[in-house]
């Protein structure tokens, strides 16, 4: 079975979207730079139950991060990421349900390959096949 490890939002303004999550919620933002595309990572829970751990941290929590908005990218709406193994085979497999690929694999860096996708509902979904299990490719 294939997990949800990551949410995406878009935003417009990085510093506000950064502000906004840390006051509202407490969420510790990285800003990445212009090689990682200015994504903004969130930490909305620890991994793990030992020291450092961020109490009441449930079990399964997920991270995520925020992207710059762009005029030339399909429904850029909160979405979550699903990792797979084999993200050709996954894309066959949402092609083969009944959802509409968007484009093909682009490569992030130290990250791994990922694909966004509208599930039968118009959904935007991604997935995203690990460097670790990609191999770096």
């Amino acid at each position: 079975m294939d997990s949800v490890v990551h949410f995406e939002m878009p935003y417009d303004n990085r510093e506000r979207i950064a502000r906004f999550y840390e006051a509202a919620f407490g969420w510790k933002m990285q800003m990445l730079g212009e090689d990682m595309g200015d994504y903004v990572l969130a930490t909305t829970a620890e991994a793990g139950a030992g020291a450092g751990a961020r109490p009441g941290a449930a079990a399964g929590a997920i991270n995520g991060g925020f992207y710059t908005r762009r005029p030339d990218w399909p429904a850029q709406y909160p979405s979550v990421v699903i990792a797979v193994q084999n993200i050709r085979e996954s894309m066959a497999k949402v092609s083969a349900a009944g959802g509409k690929l968007l484009g093909e694999p682009m490569e992030i860096p130290r990250v791994g390959q990922y694909v966004s996708f509208f599930d039968t509902e118009g959904n935007r979904v991604s997935m995203l096949q690990p460097s670790a299990i990609s191999g770096g490719s």
